[in-house]
């Protein structure tokens, strides 16, 4: 009877033999060669910071060395007097306390941010519907509304501004000669003079500059939307008005909150259009915002302290308003 074979077992001595326990120092040695490959890694993560730090040193010469000043010269009694030469006085808060309790202050800043808002409203609504249309047309029309949106807004804006006084000169502008052709009793009305048509006129002028970056950027982000996306939610049954609503926005949020953001800002320092209307016949003491407000402390009255702290508010309001969007943007890149 022959000897039946047995299988060898699944691991022999000699397979345990070869199996070796694991030596204490093979950590170390993994460790040792992930820092040795951390090294270059951390070389090349310097690298980037050397390269941009000619252009942070520039940025911070150019743009913190007029902030410090303004700081330094929101605490001290800078007039007249220091313009020949005397050293300024450190008052301190005092001129804080004197634009807080000042009603003035009060009165611009709540006009300004106002027209701010509806200013920056207003732009991205007819820039993004400016954007939906040059989606939808064909490419000469569209050709032809980009090329006009980018000549209006490379247009000098003294030189715009001074064909928009003419067409709204009390004297022999444009609009009143319209007006008057059409029925309108509106020889030699002056619509600077009153400040509820003196910013409707600003309005119409600052949103006018602003539609064409603001159409333009949001076409740019409806360009990167899939066709098929809006094909099938049209097959679904979507209305143009749903898939604007559920799809389009959504989709193009992160371009029309930078946009947004950044027509708030604008529109908040906006200056030179409200100094020349008010220089075309509009009363100024009615129809200042920020930027005109911190110019007549500054320049009209002599008193570039006040001014220097008017300033100071400013800067923390677009700071306050801009820091949301950029914590956001700081927890996307930490996820």
């Amino acid at each position: 009877m022959t000897p039946r074979t047995q299988a060898p077992p699944s691991s022999s001595p000699r397979e345990v033999r070869t199996v070796a326990p694991e030596d204490p120092e093979t950590p170390g040695r993994a460790s040792g060669s992930g820092t040795a490959s951390r090294g270059p890694r951390r070389r090349r993560g310097v690298l980037p910071l050397l390269l941009v730090l000619p252009t942070i040193a520039v940025l911070v010469g150019a743009l913190g060395y007029p902030v410090a000043w303004q700081v330094a010269t929101s605490f001290q009694e800078f007039g007249l007097k220091q313009q020949f030469g005397l050293p300024p006085e450190f008052v301190g808060l005092a001129n804080y306390v004197t634009i807080f309790t000042d009603p003035a202050l009060w009165t611009v800043l709540g006009r300004s941010l106002l027209f701010c808002l509806v200013c920056a409203f207003a732009t991205v609504l007819i820039g993004g519907l400016l954007a939906l249309l040059m989606k939808r047309v064909g490419t000469v029309v569209r050709l032809v509304l980009q090329v006009s949106m980018l000549l209006a807004w490379a247009m000098p804006l003294v030189a715009a501004m001074t064909v928009w006084v003419w067409l709204v000169d009390w004297r022999r502008g444009v609009l009143n000669w319209l007006l008057t052709r059409i029925g309108v009793d509106a020889a030699g009305h002056n619509w600077l003079a009153e400040p509820v048509t003196f910013f409707a006129i600003a309005a119409i002028i600052v949103v006018w500059m602003s539609v064409p970056f603001v159409a333009l950027s949001l076409y740019a982000g409806l360009t990167q939307i899939p066709e098929e996306v809006l094909e099938a939610a049209a097959m679904d049954g979507a209305a143009g008005i749903q898939r604007v609503r559920l799809i389009i926005l959504p989709l193009i949020a992160p371009v029309l909150s930078i946009v947004l953001l950044l027509q708030i800002i604008w529109d908040l320092r906006v200056f030179t259009q409200i100094k020349l209307l008010q220089d075309a016949g509009g009363v100024a003491n009615e129809t200042h915002l920020l930027g005109t407000y911190i110019y007549q402390l500054g320049v009209g009255s002599g008193d570039f302290g006040s001014a220097s702290a008017v300033s100071i508010v400013m800067l923390l309001i677009t700071v306050a308003v801009s820091w949301y969007y950029v914590r956001s943007l700081m927890k996307e890149e930490a996820a």
